[in-house]
């Protein structure tokens, strides 16, 4: 695990996949594909995009917001707790 809380590697792949699926849209779109079909792929791709996010999310808690809440350091936890709830709220804002 890296400093961050999260797989790198995994994470990277992922995103690698990510990627080529958007070069598919981008090619869809070139081919003038069906509008449907298009939309279709798109919804895959921000679902795609939103596992990873929760991912990452998923592991700041376990590392990061954790371990400044273990360290007892009430500022450093304080710190961590109001990024996670900033976090939280711009993830659910952009759904």
């Amino acid at each position: 695990m890296s400093g961050h809380g999260y797989e790198k590697d995994a994470i990277v792949k992922r995103l690698r996949r990510i990627e080529g699926q958007v070069r598919g849209l981008e090619r869809m779109v070139e081919e003038d594909r069906y509008c449907i079909d298009v939309l279709t792929q798109i919804s895959a791709v921000s679902t795609a995009l939103d596992s990873v996010a929760l991912k990452i999310l998923e592991d700041h808690v376990g590392h990061c917001v954790s371990g400044a809440l273990a360290s007892g350091d009430p500022e450093e936890a304080a710190a961590k707790t109001e990024e996670l709830l900033a976090a939280v709220q711009r993830f659910s804002r952009s759904r």
